[in-house]
């Protein structure tokens, strides 16, 4: 994230084990919302990888740093707008699987048409560092057909939507807390988005320790 390699792998330290436990908690309670208690792993992950970025670029070495901002943008293009739909695809029921499963696959071609062409064309993802920050520069291959503008929105929709469209009442708050962090990252980091676009998230998947907190809570209360 933006700040320094400390802050980024303090919030690793934090986040992969408030997630692991989450999952225990859901695959006792509710194995619907495994793939969405499993998220601030995944979030854990790549802010690992953003604090190894940190120190490859502090070492100077162009080979970790490319390594790791590959992984770290598999997270950014390729994850979130999969994982989150498919999160949403578990979760419903009925005919509302086949919508989501569209976010799925919809998701899925956007992220490979963000993150594949980085193998193919040297110079389409730079780093840059900023004092307390990480701008990631890329090219993209949809930039040669339309404003990145609309890029970034198409992205959004894939991620923010399935979360907002939910039945479930948690998935809402949690989609609002994504739009949230994305209007803030908007107004005040556009000169950083992505990495710090990513921490807010990272940070908002907090919020999932409690909402399958109360799902555990239900489940007890109903068994009584």
């Amino acid at each position: 994230m933006c700040l320094s390699a400390p802050v980024s792998f303090v919030a690793a330290a934090a986040l992969v084990p408030t997630g692991a436990y989450t999952v225990s908690r859901a695959f006792r309670f509710d194995r619907r919302f495994l793939a969405l208690a499993a998220l601030p792993v995944l979030f854990g992950l790549q802010q690992y990888f953003e604090g190894m970025v940190w120190l490859a670029g502090a070492a100077g070495d162009p080979a970790s740093l490319a390594g790791n901002s590959l992984a770290y943008m598999f997270f950014a293009w390729i994850a979130w707008p999969v994982w989150v739909p498919i999160s949403g695809l578990f979760v419903e029921t009925g005919g509302r699987r086949l919508l989501y499963l569209a976010f799925v696959i919809g998701g899925a071609m956007l992220g490979g048409l963000l993150y594949v062409p980085y193998f193919a064309h040297d110079g389409w993802l730079a780093i840059r560092f900023l004092e307390r920050a990480i701008v990631y520069d890329t090219t993209e291959l949809l930039d040669f057909i339309m404003a990145r503008e609309f890029t970034y929105g198409i992205y959004v929709f894939f991620v923010v939507t399935p979360l907002l469209i939910s039945r479930d009442r948690h998935v809402r708050v949690f989609g609002l807390l994504i739009a949230g962090v994305l209007a803030v990252t908007y107004a005040f980091f556009q000169y950083a988005h992505i990495s710090v676009f990513c921490f807010g998230g990272a940070l908002a998947s907090l919020y999932l320790v409690f909402a399958i907190l109360q799902k555990r809570d239900a489940a007890v209360r109903s068994s009584v």
